[in-house]
């Protein structure tokens, strides 16, 4: 059963959506993929390891839907601005291709948490797989091309997430940048309530998203998508300079990003 948490991002991320103005049949395979009961119970075990075993910040049900809204809107930026996804720059697929994997992506890119925190991305390939095509195939209608074409992006997609691995599609480069935004505060409630004082391997990523008060993104004054990060304390610092301007430097949509922190009332820090 879906937390109140989940089924507020879902309509929030619907509505996103809508506003796109996508296709039937685009939206009836995302809309599929927010309600697959296997997606559903692989992100819901991932999240038990991440948080109950590990003790790491979440990485299940709420953050896949997250990443999957934060990817949504970073595309209709950029949609806006005029700038080509891969697929669309490459005329081998079009807008709705491109959104199509990526959120197929976002919900899929860390159930491999499930298996092991080492390598999860590859873990979460490897269970991504079959679920790919059972949602594609009926989508694609007999459109293999189509139907390979959108499962490889999807899985370049689930496979670069971390910043580690090199990348070469646009549509990669964005859920690099929406999987690092989703680091405010209430990632890391639960983690930092079942550690009680006890320090552990990764509590530093607990402590400085718990001072992350809001993410917000929105069209930017010098390039097509602006970040800003307000955050009550200066420790969550390490979460914008070690962890998100990682994965901006890594990722291929790093050119249409400007980003800007805040602490508190003081003056905004900028870094791109």
């Amino acid at each position: 059963m879906k937390s109140p948490k989940e089924l507020a991002l879902n309509a929030k991320l619907l509505e996103a959506i809508e506003k796109l103005h996508l296709s039937e049949r685009a939206g009836k395979v995302i809309k599929t993929a927010l309600e697959d009961a296997e997606i559903q119970a692989l992100q819901e075990y991932a999240n038990n390891v991440s948080i109950v075993r590990l003790h790491y910040n979440d990485h299940g049900p709420v953050h896949m839907r997250t990443v999957a809204y934060n990817t949504v809107i970073m595309m209709g930026l950029l949609h806006e601005a005029g700038i080509k996804t891969s697929l669309e720059a490459e005329e081998f697929g079009d807008f709705e291709d491109s959104l199509t994997a990526l959120v197929l992506a976002a919900n899929l890119h860390d159930i491999g948490m499930a298996v092991s925190r080492q390598d999860h991305e590859v873990h979460s390939e490897i269970l991504a797989n079959p679920i790919l095509d059972r949602l594609l195939v009926p989508a694609c209608a007999g459109n293999v091309q189509q139907q390979m074409m959108l499962k490889s992006l999807a899985l370049e997609c689930i496979f670069g997430h971390m910043g580690n691995r090199v990348i070469h599609s646009l549509e990669a480069g964005v859920i690099l940048i929406a999987d690092g935004c989703d680091m405010t505060k209430g990632r890391a409630r639960i983690p930092m309530a079942l550690s009680a004082g006890n320090v552990r391997v990764g509590d530093i990523h607990k402590i400085s998203a718990n001072s992350i008060e809001e993410v917000r993104i929105f069209r930017g004054r010098e390039k097509p998508i602006h970040i800003e990060v307000h955050m009550s304390s200066e420790v969550g610092l390490f979460q914008i300079e070690e962890v998100l301007l990682g994965k901006i430097a890594a990722s291929t949509a790093k050119s249409y990003i400007e980003l800007f922190a805040q602490v508190n009332q003081a003056e905004q820090r900028q870094y791109l």
